[in-house]
């Protein structure tokens, strides 16, 4: 049983790697085939950041569970309890900040100017584009959430 429960823990522990993302390039199940504002602007800078991962308290309680298998096997039966619980205790810190570190994000803060002179900012993971100051791009807002990507090229009426 031991075995079973810790195996499911560790499982759990590197899923957390793998939870959601904001990635300018994938789009949420939610978002697809709903109608977007989209609004023309011009970089004028861009900046490094790091999103801080989340604190779910998966990590907290997987990292918990693995602690006290860990530590009630320690000694005998009154030991192991003890232990048991500080390893369920430092199991839960340790599981805490893998599951914060794991979700953190690189990402960029777009500072931007609209066509109306107003400004804004944008932060969003790092994607495949790049952007630099002077770069036309269009801001994407969907459902409260935006994102920026380079304008397209846009032809004179007229011209094939």
């Amino acid at each position: 049983m031991k075995k079973f429960l810790l195996a499911a823990t560790v499982s759990a522990l590197a899923l957390l790697g793998g939870c959601s993302t904001t990635s300018p390039d994938t789009i949420q199940r939610g978002d697809a085939q709903r109608l977007s504002q989209v609004q023309d602007a011009t970089v004028l800078t861009v900046r490094s950041v790091k999103v801080d991962g989340s604190q779910s308290g998966v990590g907290a309680a997987a990292g918990g569970v693995v602690g006290a298998i860990a530590g009630s096997s320690v000694g005998g039966r009154r030991e192991g309890q003890v232990v048991g619980v500080l390893g369920a205790v430092a199991g839960a810190v340790v599981g805490n900040a893998i599951e914060r570190s794991s979700t953190a994000e690189e990402a960029l803060e777009i500072i931007l100017q609209l066509r109306n002179g107003e400004r804004r900012s944008v932060v969003q993971a790092k994607g495949s584009e790049v952007f630099y100051p002077g770069d036309a791009v269009i801001l994407v807002t969907t459902g409260g959430k935006t994102r920026v990507s380079r304008a397209p090229a846009v032809q004179a009426p007229g011209k094939p």
